[in-house]
């Protein structure tokens, strides 16, 4: 009798073993993910440059916001050193000196022979400074109208020859000729050499006069 073609009987037990493990699937393999459309691309770029745009709007706006606090501070600064520089018309007397007040002081009038205090800044005409009582932070102790000082000094702080007595408090701009100054001699020089001197010969002076006040003898 032929053999039965049936499996179930005549299949080996490793023929089992295999057929019963699940067939391959059939189905095609996966393809990558689908690239974005043109249309998609187009409006993440857009979204993008919109941030960008929207950062920069931001920015200016800050930066805006910002100036118009600070230039009026720094004009108000500039006002403010301006007048410390004494930046005012100076008014020339028959004496030849100029003088100009800055600050028109509030206290009393500076007296021939009183023992006074008062800060002060000289400078050439080019503007170097040769003396400055701010620098070492201390006033200047002088009697004012007696001849201590330079003529042109005794005139601003005393008054005289058509200039009003400073005020304490008063804050006044000179202009001395040489002959207000130190005239022909010049000051601090270091030897017979004019360019040896602290202030040349025949020079004219500016000097910022500040009158503090009456000092205690």
């Amino acid at each position: 009798m032929a053999p039965s073609t049936s499996t179930s009987t005549t299949a080996s037990p490793l023929s089992r073993i295999l057929l019963s493990l699940p067939k391959p699937s059939t189905a095609q393999p996966s393809r990558c993910a689908k690239a974005p459309s043109t249309d998609s691309a187009a409006a993440a770029g857009a979204k993008k440059k919109n941030l960008v745009f929207s950062r920069r709007e931001a920015a200016a706006t800050a930066l805006s916001t910002l100036l118009s606090r600070v230039l009026p501070a720094v004009a108000a600064e500039t006002d403010v050193a301006s007048a410390a520089t004494g930046e005012c018309a100076l008014e020339t007397t028959p004496s030849g000196l100029a003088y100009c007040d800055r600050v028109v002081g509030a206290g009393a009038e500076a007296v021939k022979g009183q023992l006074i205090k008062a800060h002060y800044r000289g400078m050439l005409e080019d503007g170097t400074v040769f003396d400055s009582s701010y620098g070492r932070g201390r006033p200047l102790t002088i009697m004012v109208g007696v001849g201590e000082v330079i003529k042109g000094w005794d005139l601003c702080i005393a008054g005289g020859e058509g200039i009003p007595p400073m005020r304490v408090g008063g804050k006044r701009s000179l202009k001395l000729p040489p002959e207000l100054a130190y005239g022909e001699k010049g000051a601090g020089c270091r030897g017979w050499e004019p360019t040896s001197c602290v202030i040349p010969p025949n020079s004219t002076l500016l000097f910022d006069v500040e009158y503090v006040g009456r000092a205690s003898s």
